[in-house]
């Protein structure tokens, strides 16, 4: 399994290589572009981000999913400069790489709900994080033809 850091450490430069315009393109107007796919894993880590630091201090939680949608749409991912929404992510996830990092080793055994699914454990959640932005990054090569 990759970790967050190793994950962050691959994409970046092939994120970095890409355009304002590969990053904006929209195959059809209901898919995101690669600029909103990144937005959409900042939002996830937003998300994530209160889920560890919580589930790492109490088991049995019971928490929100969200609408992806409309995160990325309140968020205005595609209106902004693709240079500006890297750089977050890169920030975000180091920050949330940092958060992983110190998570007590007995609390990823303890189980939380999300958004009403079956129960997961933290340590499991933590791995789907990394696998998380594995599978949206694939997308975003797709989608930015790159």
């Amino acid at each position: 399994m990759s970790t967050l850091l190793e994950v962050v450490a691959a994409a970046l430069p092939r994120l970095k290589a890409l355009t304002q315009a590969q990053a904006s393109r929209k195959p059809a107007p209901e898919v995101w572009s690669a600029k909103e796919i990144l937005g959409h894993l900042i939002d996830s880590g937003v998300n994530n981000h209160v889920r560890f630091v919580r589930a790492s201090m109490e088991d049995g939680l019971e928490l929100p999913g969200y609408d992806q949608n409309a995160w990325v749409r309140v968020s205005g991912w595609q209106e902004r400069p693709w240079a500006e929404v890297l750089a977050l992510w890169q920030a975000y996830q180091m920050h949330m790489a940092q958060v992983i990092g110190r998570l007590p080793q007995e609390s990823l055994g303890h189980t939380l709900r999300i958004g009403g699914s079956g129960p997961v454990t933290l340590g499991f959640v933590v791995e789907d994080y990394a696998a998380h932005q594995l599978h949206h990054l694939a997308q975003v090569w797709e989608r930015a033809g790159a």
